[in-house]
């Protein structure tokens, strides 16, 4: 065990036996902990020190803004002066994610599409 392990390790046996974890809010109950199994052990500490900043790794972003620009242009009139912009910005996050390995399909509901018909053909 590394020293700080050790150091830290104590430091939590001693408030444990003076009592000081008793009256935390959710006592008793079990952790709702994230399902990290995929991440390796060196880098879960990181990780999940990113994730509760708000961080997202950058294919995660790009895919979010990606997402947010596609509902908008959605929403957006083709006549509208902001189309065609939009329409540009959205093409350029595509390239970006495809060059990064990341499928686009979701872009264009081609897989909620593809779900539905799935769905009303068993039904």
């Amino acid at each position: 065990m590394w020293l700080l392990d050790q150091w830290a390790e104590r430091h939590i046996l001693e408030a444990q036996s003076k009592g000081d974890f008793d009256a935390l809010p959710g006592s008793g109950e079990p952790l709702l902990l994230d399902d990290d199994l995929h991440v390796p052990v060196e880098l879960r500490a990181g990780y999940r020190l990113l994730k509760n900043a708000g961080c997202l790794p950058p294919e995660l972003e790009l895919r979010k803004q990606a997402v947010e620009l596609a509902d908008l242009l959605q929403g957006t009139r083709e006549d509208d002066p902001r189309f065609t912009e939009l329409h540009r910005r959205l093409t350029l996050f595509e390239l970006k994610l495809r060059r990064s390995g990341v499928n686009t399909d979701f872009l264009r509901g081609e897989y909620a599409d593809k779900l539905f018909n799935k769905i009303n053909k068993e039904s």
